[in-house]
């Protein structure tokens, strides 16, 4: 029996001796699942005509620079989010979004709601609601002159026959210079029907997909600036990242000194609640919304559609 377990140990020992033998150069510890095994490798480089010794550790901890462990430099460690675990777009959920001002400073946090700030993304209802605004923004005023309208005498300019030339009863006619236009165009609307139901799907759809994009949609306490200075606008533009056009949508309507604060910068602009749009949306990198804008939108969203 005693044979029988010595045997089993020195089994187990030559085992681990084998799995260890490939790192029993190292010096330092890591965990790996929550065992202590030896997991450095050490190589030596070249650069800059000078040799450095490099050490890399694995392990299944986030190393950060405030971390207590002093061995890895902390000037190579970002303060910048790496990974974060990625949601899933559309399924309706409440979003807890935090709430500040133009000055950066924490205002506590805000829940938006997920049948209007989490809901399906589709382009193809993008692009209706998007050709629907922009058809219904032409002014429609274009207008040409038939050959009634023409400015004009109604005389034959000559004799029916024996002059040689093409018989003509006007000079006011489409083939003369000066004379009408021919199926020309005329005032009219170039509006074209879409559902309530699919306008207010496509607001929905934009105001999501810009809290999916995370911080492309910011919800502030309010609107209001200290002046009516341009560079506050401007100081707080240029902290923004990847953002070349701005939007600000305040719940009421806009103060004075926000107004002439921004209407220098052709980047920034301004709307209420009421104005909020799918274009505008996709026209602005950022959307910044006050807590009423947010509270009105969502309120708009929830009111049944009167047929």
């Amino acid at each position: 029996m005693a044979l029988s377990i010595s045997r089993r140990l020195l089994r187990s020992l030559n085992s681990l001796g084998r799995l260890g033998s490939p790192l029993s150069a190292s010096d330092g510890k890591g965990h790996i699942l929550g065992v202590d095994v030896a997991c450095v490798e050490s190589s030596v480089f070249r650069k800059d005509e000078s040799f450095f010794l490099s050490c890399r550790r694995y392990s299944t901890s986030i190393m950060t620079p405030d971390s207590s462990d002093g061995s890895f430099p902390s000037y190579l460690l970002t303060k910048k989010c790496v990974s974060t675990p990625e949601r899933e777009i559309g399924l309706h959920q409440d979003l807890v979004i935090p709430v500040m001002n133009f000055l950066n400073e924490d205002k506590g946090f805000m829940c938006l709601a997920g049948d209007v700030f989490d809901v399906p993304i589709r382009k193809d209802i993008i692009h209706r609601v998007v050709r629907w605004q922009l058809a219904k923004r032409q002014q429609g005023t274009h207008s040409t002159k038939t050959i009634s309208e023409v400015s004009g005498t109604g005389r034959k300019p000559w004799r029916q026959k024996g002059t040689g030339r093409a018989r003509h009863g006007t000079l006011r006619g489409a083939q003369f210079r000066g004379g009408a236009t021919m199926h020309g165009p005329k005032p009219r609307s170039h509006a074209i029907q879409l559902n309530k139901k699919v306008r207010r799907l496509g607001l929905k759809i934009a105001l999501s997909a810009r809290a999916a994009e995370g911080r492309q949609l910011m919800v502030f306490e309010d609107l209001e600036i200290s002046s009516h200075k341009t560079k506050n606008i401007v100081n707080y533009f240029n902290q923004l990242e990847n953002t070349k056009k701005l939007l600000l949508v305040d719940g009421g309507p806009i103060s004075e000194k926000l107004k002439l604060a921004t209407q220098n910068l052709h980047y920034v602009n301004v709307l209420p609640s009421i104005g909020l749009n799918v274009y505008s949306i996709l026209l602005h990198d950022t959307l910044v919304m006050s807590r009423d804008a947010v509270n009105r939108i969502v309120e708009r969203m929830h009111t049944p559609i009167n047929r």
